[in-house]
């Protein structure tokens, strides 16, 4: 899975990037002081694979990863070049979903691009320059379709899809509000490579003070209210709390979250919302060799999870045996779960569960 982290210059992209990639990315007072995307891999916390480690003292401890993409700050006028705005979205276009760092607290040795702090036009700013951006894409694609669809009743229907879903656009409206009317436009929207298709999380990044006040903030608010129109998400984040909890050992780490009252830090937080706005979970294998955890869509079948591992296991998939979680772990051992008949025995239909523990059976 990879996100892009976007929004204006000096929202604190770069330095949320590098608190929750322990990365080193340039983060300064001016704009694109990021120019070339940085790319950063985390593990995704899952307490589940710690406890099989426990279990089985493995070689291998394997957790699912995240790619985190630190996309260099957008301005006005991006989508026609300014600010190198091309080449920066063409970044964005390759990403799974975008987490949207919107700031919302005063500073005034902090620039601001457009001279006054105000979250719901630096949101308004950087979802046109998006907008616009698709429509140039979606124009061309409809242009090539139109060309080919000459006595091609179903490439004209297409061709007819894509005008009406950049009327959509031109609105000033996101790709992912459009209402497609079958699968096949479904399947054409997905196909269309649109960077406002993409699910959003909003990082509205706060101030130490902010953050321990949550709700109260006027500015989260203002972030939260436009969420709840478009179906997207906000996670109240503090750059700045996240870059001092990277530099502490777990120990210290632990502390000082208990002193902020959060169980849990920014990075776990925005990895539950990413699986959420992205319809992932994770299933797991267990042994003496690894332990491992594989991140999946949901409502993914046993035979496509399989081949996730390998696409042998796709092709000979002969049967699943699971074994949930929190029963393997109340039974000891595979081997007792078997005992208990809580060891199932799962075919080519059966839909994959978060935290299933799983050995698939296959020959080829």
């Amino acid at each position: 899975m990879q996100m892009g982290i976007v929004g204006l210059p000096n929202v604190g992209k770069s330095t949320l990037f590098n608190a929750i990639t322990n990365s080193a990315a340039e983060a300064a007072n001016y704009p694109f002081c990021t120019i070339d995307p940085n790319v950063g891999v985390v593990a995704v916390p899952d307490k589940r694979l710690d406890v099989l480690a426990k279990m089985y003292n493995p070689e291998k401890y394997t957790p699912a990863v995240i790619e985190f993409v630190d996309i260099a700050g957008l301005v006005k006028g991006a989508s026609r070049g300014e600010g190198l705005g091309n080449k920066f979205l063409a970044n964005i276009r390759e990403v799974d979903a975008i987490v949207h760092v919107v700031r919302c607290f005063r500073d005034e040795n902090v620039v601001h691009v457009s001279g006054d702090l105000d979250p719901a036009d630096d949101i308004a700013t950087i979802n046109l320059e998006l907008i616009l951006s698709d429509m140039e894409t979606l124009t061309r694609r409809a242009e090539r379709t139109e060309k080919l669809a000459k006595g091609d009743r179903k490439l004209a229907v297409e061709a007819a899809f894509y005008r009406k879903l950049l009327a959509h656009l031109e609105a000033e409206n996101r790709a992912s509000s459009f209402v497609c009317e079958s699968d096949e436009e479904r399947a054409w929207l997905a196909g269309a490579g649109l960077i406002t298709a993409k699910p959003v999380i909003y990082a509205a990044n706060l101030d130490e003070d902010g953050f321990r006040s949550g709700e109260k903030n006027e500015y989260y608010q203002a972030v939260c209210a436009i969420a709840a129109r478009e179906g997207s998400c906000v996670l109240p984040i503090c750059a700045k709390i996240e870059q001092d909890l990277s530099e502490l050992d777990e120990e210290d780490r632990v502390l000082f979250m208990e002193e902020l009252g959060e169980s849990e830090s920014g990075l776990s937080r925005l990895i539950q919302l990413s699986y959420t706005q992205l319809g992932l979970i994770s299933y797991l294998t267990a042994g003496p060799k690894e332990v491992r955890a594989w991140t999946i869509t949901r409502g993914t079948k046993a035979p496509q999870a399989a081949g996730k591992i390998h696409s042998d296991f796709e092709r000979g998939f002969i049967r699943a045996e699971c074994v949930s979680f929190d029963d393997l772990v109340a039974c000891g051992s595979m081997a007792a779960a078997k005992e208990k008949g809580l060891l199932r025995s799962e075919g080519r239909d059966y839909v994959m569960r978060d935290g299933d523990v799983v050995l698939f059976r296959f020959n080829v």
